[in-house]
């Protein structure tokens, strides 16, 4: 793979104006390998999902070498490789190495809101910025924007790709030899700013496993949180701990993270201990095993939905309002959301990933499912879960499936028909409140399959607008998954955010939309009327106001030529000041050769 020149690169942030995306081209015994072009940079409201290639070759592992490659000097590795490194069977070898993974490249692709592709952040593979992620590893690469609006923060491996069991070595401040990968690997912090600058910083926290997530608290002075999991060692658990089993126990779980520091100790932020909840203690440090996390009115969130120890749901992260930068905050389940523990988990009890909220009542879960293929097409728990706060306490509103076709198998181009995956649930997940009172919300799918492992299907993005207000199921009934993007042969899709420098739309309600009766002209054939915003909030709005018409009817033109949001024609108010109760009208020509009704939904753009 070509690289920039080491004269390009300098410590800290690195300029990545020239800096070159990835591309399909078909090279014998590879997946599609990567051609480069310019990187023009992101723009506001737009979305960015992560994106990872398999990268390495039937000769990147040999028929009969050990795995793991390096094996722990405390540890026992009788695994030979049962199959070469061409994908996808390759991930066949986790029969004889049950921590099995390869890495490969980061790309950041913007897309709309819609799905069109606009361009590709290639993450620099080598040099003091390098960062890549364990393809199969399906918890990883959750991608959050900070909370000034700045930057794009997620996690992975200060490696290169094609590192063989990187996703379970130490870190190097943290070895236990007890671990099978006797290898060390730093974790790293990636931070993209809009120009495509990235900046990594390494941190020893998460050793023998893996950092999923991170979110940025803004400049100045800002701190990452961030969330994984650690040990695949067998210290053991009794009292007095180990020291390396108590570095271990403080290793993992929520972290804080200083941006640009050397790696040291690692900063816990708060611990969850299963005994809080009155169940019998589990295996020290493994009811931290965090996967989602998200800041909301300054209070720190996290998810676990994995692992046989613990508590599968959502959490609170210290006090509300405050958020621990300084660590040893206590960690709680919020409110009404379930404590069954893990070890008895099964079908009809959840497995959060990512989460949103909406407002401060209304908390959208991605639940991904309990991971048997028998059970993914009649989960009644799986998909996009809606949650409000009752008196204090949270209470499940319902669960959106349709359109998810979970369980039911699809085909990906030149994948092999044994494999083909089928949608089990959902991972990361954004959204944004529109200024119709509804709220969009865009989801990374997850998947079971025949494959050795699930993590490596091929899965989607996908997208659904919820109406906010509602909490009756029967009311949703109606609202429908659709595919925004979808991963090709060789690829996996899986975090999702805004664009840095993305902006919400207005309040709900804050602008009401109305449309005239529309009058036809036998002189212009054409269907006249006029659009209005008025401005109902008790403050003044002040900038440009886009509408865009959608859901128009089929085969009905908005004339003039106007710029398209996805798809759907805009109707621009220029720029100028609005004064609470003050209306402004723009007129809106239609052409309608087939005569239908003509039924639009007005819905404002967010604009910069």
């Amino acid at each position: 793979m070509p690289h920039l020149s080491n004269r390009l690169i300098s410590h800290g942030y690195k300029s990545f104006s020239g800096w070159l995306r990835l591309a399909a081209v078909a090279l014998p015994g590879m997946v599609c390998a990567p051609l480069f072009a310019q990187f023009s940079g992101f723009t506001p409201n737009n979305l960015v999902v992560t994106r990872s290639v398999y990268s390495a070759t039937a000769s990147s592992i040999t028929l009969g070498e050990q795995l793991p490659p390096v094996c722990g000097t405390q540890a026992t590795c009788p695994g030979q490789a049962v199959v070469n490194g061409s994908y996808p069977f390759v991930f066949n070898n986790d029969a004889v190495d049950g921590q099995f993974g390869i890495t490969s490249p980061i790309l950041l692709d913007q897309i709309s809101t819609g799905g069109t592709l606009i361009n590709t952040l290639a993450i620099p593979t080598s040099g003091p910025n390098q960062i890549v992620t364990s393809f199969s590893s399906k918890s990883e690469l959750a991608l959050n924007l900070s909370l000034d609006g700045k930057y794009l923060t997620f996690m992975g491996y200060v490696t290169a790709p094609n590192t063989v069991d990187a996703s379970n070595a130490n870190t190097p401040g943290l070895i236990d030899p007890t671990d099978a990968v006797g290898s060390a690997v730093y974790r790293g912090v990636a931070q993209v700013d809009a120009l495509g600058n990235v900046k990594v910083t390494d941190t020893n926290a998460y050793s023998g496993d893996n950092g999923r997530g991170a979110i940025y608290t803004g400049d100045p002075n800002g701190v990452y949180f961030t969330v994984g999991n650690d040990n695949s060692g067998n210290q053991p658990t009794s009292m007095p701990f180990t020291p390396v089993f108590a570095a271990l126990v403080n290793a993992t779980g929520a972290q804080v993270i200083t941006p640009g520091a050397p790696p040291g100790t690692p900063l816990q932020a708060g611990s969850f201990d299963i005994t809080e909840e009155g169940d019998k203690a589990d295996k020290p440090g493994k009811d931290n095993n965090f996967r989602g996390l998200t800041i909301f009115n300054n209070t720190l969130y996290v998810t676990k939905g994995s692992g046989s120890n613990g508590i599968n749901t959502v959490y609170q992260v210290g006090t509300a309002g405050t958020l621990p930068v300084t660590g040893g905050a206590t960690i709680t389940v919020l409110p009404g959301m379930p404590t069954f523990p893990a070890k008895h988990a099964g079908i009809n009890n959840v497995y959060p990933f990512g989460i949103w909220f909406a407002n401060s009542s209304t908390l959208y879960v991605a639940d991904e499912g309990d991971g048997t293929p028998a059970d993914a097409g009649v989960s009644t728990l799986a998909g996009l879960q809606k949650w409000s706060l009752v008196n204090g306490f949270w209470t499940l509103d319902y669960v959106l499936q349709n359109g998810l076709n979970l369980g039911q198998q699809y085909g990906v181009t030149n994948y092999p028909a044994s494999l083909n995956p089928a949608t089990a649930g959902l991972r990361n997940i954004t959204g944004r409140v529109n200024a119709d009172g509804t709220a969009t919300i865009w989801a990374t799918t997850s998947t079971v399959s025949n494959n050795a492992d699930q993590g490596a299907d091929p899965n989607l993005l996908v997208s659904i607008t919820d109406l906010l207000a509602n909490t009756n199921p029967a009311s949703a009934a109606g609202e429908h998954f659709t595919i925004v993007k979808a991963a090709k042969y060789g690829e996996v899709l899986r975090g999702v955010a805004f664009t840095p420098g993305s902006t919400a739309p207005p309040a709900p309600g804050s602008v009401v939309v109305t449309s005239s009766a529309l009058v036809y002209s036998r002189a212009t054939k054409a269907y006249t009327g006029t659009l209005t915003i008025t401005n109902n909030s008790s403050a003044q709005i002040s900038g440009e106001v886009v509408v865009a018409l959608t859901n128009l009817t089929a085969g009905v033109t908005l004339n003039g030529n106007p710029p398209t949001f996805d798809g759907s024609p805009e109707v621009i108010f220029p720029a100028g000041i609005l004064n609470p109760g003050q209306s402004a009208s723009q007129p809106i020509s239609f052409s309608d050769p087939s005569n239908a009704r003509i039924v639009f939904t007005p819905v404002i753009i967010p604009v910069v």
